[in-house]
């Protein structure tokens, strides 16, 4: 060993992401790499006993929303804490740059909106020291953190940023316009950017209803943006769509893709109204990879659940008339309200009016308690509607007790994707696809009634160790799946994989005691937001580039990670 090493990770079982089976051996680290593995005599500063444990690269979450937080804050909650080393910004073409001053308050607006960060927190958080998206990087690249951050360009403030009141009014694009998002595009990647990443789902809109401005852009100005992206020979696409004419936009998403030279991804998901799409979809991702155009399904490992509670942004009765009289009490004074026996009566026998609403929220059969320790697997006789039927109970008012639960704030579990079936075998088969990516995590969005920031976790307690509904996944795969794999598909090749030369992102993990908590509301956003948190317990220790940054869950108070900008050599 040529250099001397800060850090000895001793005796742990290497899973080191390539999918090889575990074994046995010291990992000496220095300078931020690992600099050998094996049977290491030699001593460090600081050595771990990983004796028992498994030893594992840090994981790569390639869909978060840390937009605004990681200008605010080091610490990038519930990621950082799931072992999670490296996160990609800039997901579903929403973000806060570039952006002139008089813009601000709509990029905020629709951030709001579509990823339920509330106004005010992104009003007295947001720093605004930028307007071009180099200096947004440069903000970013100021800052340390708690892990490393990746960003994209995204497009709905691109277009805004260029088209002004126009972009809102989702005008085309004239041809100087696309040109200039093109350069801007070229700009944002030459400085660093992993990607460019657009929207064009009808559900992302403002809390006022206006929906995103890339909604039915024009395959002209995205293939306008793809060939600056191909002049830059670098990053890739990112997109989310409904596909509610699945031939004509995957068509159209390819023809996109193959301009760009670059790979794209986009969200794959099951959804209940089109539970045999995602089937439909993975083969057309097969046929382009025929054609030479490398487009890969961006999945989920557990269903997307709404967390449902009184202290929670949503539940079953939020919209009925009777509760809405109370919404604004703070929250002891509200349970104390929701416990009077009159006003729960009155609240249960409202209907929910919105048609809509009443399918998303009160859908007895898939509405299940959430449980400690978390099942996101749940199977139909543990649904509030079974659960109710055998208590012989109406399951509106099981449901209102059931969230009455821990002084009001238990929680519940909407699983609204992934979860047609009432099981995770289409998820098992997205999973395993060899043109797909583990992401969709969505960490610092839907603070409220989302936190899928765990999701790594999830991958290893669920799918290598505890499924009882279905077979596992070998540990080696989901590791792989949840660190190689991602990294590479950034162009990262510097991480991912635990080898000699690699930078030292790695996790220490006692697998037999992983586990999820139930998540938690913690009121520590800017102007006192509020946002769903969630713990694992297992996590012995989470090194980025060689020093330990959390041991068993608590901060070390080290930062090291820093901005990435652009792909990285192996």
């Amino acid at each position: 060993m040529a250099r001397e090493a800060s850090l000895i990770i001793r005796g742990g079982t290497l899973v080191d992401g390539t999918g090889a089976a575990p074994y046995e051996a010291d990992i000496a680290i220095g300078d931020g790499r690992i600099l050998e593995i094996g049977k290491i005599s030699a001593r460090a500063a600081e050595e771990i006993d990983a004796k028992g444990l498994i030893v594992t690269p840090g994981f790569v979450d390639i869909h978060t929303h840390y937009d605004a937080q990681a200008t605010w804050s080091s610490r990038l909650l519930s990621s950082s804490i799931n072992g999670v080393t490296t996160a990609l910004l800039g997901n579903c073409g929403v973000g806060f740059a570039p952006c002139r001053p008089e813009r601000r308050d709509m990029l905020v607006k629709l951030m709001e909106g579509v990823e339920d960060l509330p106004e005010v927190v992104l009003t007295e958080g947001l720093p605004w020291n930028w307007e071009s998206f180099p200096e947004y990087m440069d903000a970013l690249d100021a800052r340390p953190y708690d892990m490393d951050v990746a960003a994209m360009v995204t497009h709905a403030p691109l277009r805004v940023h260029v088209m002004g009141e126009a972009a809102e009014a989702h005008a085309v694009a004239t041809p100087e316009q696309c040109a200039e998002m093109a350069r801007l595009t070229a700009e944002g990647l030459a400085a660093g950017a992993l990607g460019f990443s657009t929207s064009r789902a009808i559900a992302h809109r403002t809390l006022d209803g206006r929906h995103i401005p890339t909604l039915g852009t024009p395959e002209e100005e995205l293939e306008t943006i793809a060939r600056a992206i191909r002049a830059q020979g670098s990053g890739w696409m990112q997109v989310i769509s409904d596909f509610d004419d699945p031939e004509d936009e995957f068509a159209r998403l390819q023809r996109i893709a193959a301009a760009s030279g670059r790979p794209m991804t986009f969200s794959l998901l099951q959804r209940e109204s089109k539970p045999g799409l995602w089937r439909w979809l993975l083969d057309k991702v097969e046929s382009a990879h025929e054609a030479g155009v490398p487009m890969y399904g961006q999945v989920m490992g557990r269903p997307v659940g709404l967390m449902f509670g009184f202290e929670l942004s949503q539940h079953p009765f939020l919209m009925r008339a009777s509760y809405q009289a109370i919404a604004h009490l703070p929250f002891e004074q509200r349970i104390a309200a929701l416990r009077d026996p009159a006003l729960r009566a009155r609240i249960i026998a409202e209907p929910t009016e919105d048609p809509a609403l009443k399918v998303r929220l009160n859908n007895w059969e898939k509405i299940f308690p959430l449980g400690d320790p978390p099942d996101y697997e749940p199977p139909p006789e543990k649904s509030v509607a079974a659960l109710a039927a055998a208590r012989s109970m109406d399951p509106a008012a099981l449901c209102y007790d059931l969230m009455l639960e821990q002084d009001g704030r238990a929680i519940l579990n909407r699983p609204i994707l992934n979860y047609a079936d009432g099981d995770l075998t289409a998820i098992r088969n997205m999973v395993t696809h060899p043109h797909t990516l583990m992401g969709l995590g969505d960490g610092g969005a839907h603070v409220g009634y989302i936190c899928d920031a765990s999701c790594m976790t999830h991958m290893l307690v669920h799918w290598a160790r505890d499924r009882a509904r279905g077979p596992r996944l070998p540990l080696e795969f989901v590791v792989k799946r949840i660190s190689r794999d991602n990294a590479h598909a950034l162009g990262l090749k510097d991480r991912g994989v635990l080898a000699v030369g690699k930078k030292a992102d790695i996790n220490v993990i006692d697998f037999g005691r992983l586990g999820l908590e139930m998540p938690k509301m913690h009121y520590d956003l800017p102007a006192g937001g509020k946002r769903l948190i969630q713990k694992a317990d297992g996590y012995v220790a989470t090194i980025v580039a060689g020093t330990p940054v959390y041991r068993e869950g608590e901060a070390t108070g080290a930062l090291p990670g820093r901005l990435v900008r652009g792909a990285k050599a192996a």
